[in-house]
């Protein structure tokens, strides 16, 4: 029920997301499914450019197999460092990403004929798709379909080529001779090594700083649904308070109601004393 839900809630515009997740969350109470209302409750609503990704993962998941399957064949590439091969797949990436951004849009568009396609965030869902490529993290994440915002495509994937130019005969630079070189070399290497080990650290950094933002979400998700219980309770408990209300008030009208009538049967009953009888007839 839980996969179901999550699918149908992650399958539909972000705009009544909270309404259907609230709605789905009173379907699970009813059902007595305690921990599946929790969990339902614990699911963010997603930016437009998640939910347009998600609708790929939902709709058209062989479409990120695919997407899968090409990025890692990239990875490979990358480390192998295979010229060739890496030219062929990043031309394969670029008309992949196209083609799911193109086909995120129209069922965007289906899904919610009311969309502007000018203000559809197509970049962010271009960005999203490129990082799957790159990371592999990031491709489970996408194609879980429950993404709840864009993934920024960090850079670590094809290193981009320095701009060449020719050099004519008459402007060459000459030889330098081959110790020259080597002295060249053995510094280079140790800045290499140095650059390499700034980037893993950074790299560490951030992929410390993305599982530490993920657990303050998973805290807010927590805090959110134990409020939405308090809120529940809250509710009923409104709600029993008028219905006490209710009932003392009419537990009121039945004792007034009952000492009216005991004092007309005592009025009825003084009525009939043969003492009173007698002074009344005296009197006369």
């Amino acid at each position: 029920m839980r996969g179901e839900v999550g699918q149908r809630l992650y399958s539909a515009s972000p705009e009544g997301f909270i309404a259907a997740r609230d709605e789905a969350v009173a379907e699970a109470r009813a059902a007595g499914d305690a921990g599946a209302a929790r969990e339902i409750a614990k699911l963010r609503k997603p930016t437009v450019a998640a939910w347009l990704v998600n609708l790929l993962a939902i709709q058209r998941p062989d479409l990120m197999v695919e997407l899968v399957e090409l990025s890692r064949a990239l990875r490979a590439a990358q480390r192998d460092l295979k010229g060739a091969q890496l030219r062929q797949l990043s031309a394969q990436r670029r008309q992949a990403v196209a083609g799911l951004v193109d086909e995120a849009r129209k069922l965007a568009l289906a899904a919610d004929p009311g969309l502007s396609r000018a203000k559809l965030p197509l970049g962010e869902v271009e960005n999203t798709l490129t990082a799957a490529l790159s990371d592999e993290d990031v491709a489970v994440q996408v194609r879980s379909g429950r993404l709840v915002r864009a993934v920024a495509y960090a850079g670590f994937g094809e290193v981009p080529r320095p701009q060449l130019r020719l050099v004519t005969a008459e402007e060459a630079v000459p030889e330098r001779p081959a110790a020259k070189v080597e002295d060249r070399r053995g510094p280079l290497r140790r800045e290499l090594a140095a650059a390499q080990a700034t980037q893993r650290k950074a790299e560490s950094d951030l992929d410390r700083a993305v599982k530490a933002e993920q657990r303050g979400v998973d805290d807010l998700a927590d805090i959110q649904a134990e409020l939405a219980e308090v809120e529940r309770r809250r509710a009923a408990a409104e709600e029993e308070l008028s219905r006490r209300k209710v009932a003392r008030k009419t537990a009121e009208r039945a004792v007034a109601a009952a000492r009216r009538h005991t004092g007309e049967v005592e009025g009825a009953l003084e009525a009939l004393d043969p003492d009173r009888i007698g002074k009344a007839q005296s009197g006369g």
